[in-house]
């Protein structure tokens, strides 16, 4: 799992990019729990929680900027 302080230190579009590989790695990780696949199912929660942060993050930044 990604920590936050090394989240914080990328720039916008590693923030992107991570997230787009993310989200691909999400639905293949759905599509392994539903056919009974999944070797760790922890890592869903994983993937959600930094899914979340990455998200979080962008929306902080876009607000900075904002102002």
């Amino acid at each position: 799992m990604a920590k936050i302080s090394d989240l914080k230190s990328g720039t916008d579009d590693q923030l992107s990019s991570q997230l787009g590989e993310l989200k691909r790695e999400q639905f293949n990780l759905r599509f392994q729990a539903a056919t009974n696949q999944l070797e760790k199912p922890s890592r869903v929660r994983e993937v959600r929680r930094t899914i979340a942060q990455i998200k979080t993050l962008q929306t902080e930044r876009s607000r900075s900027v904002a102002k």
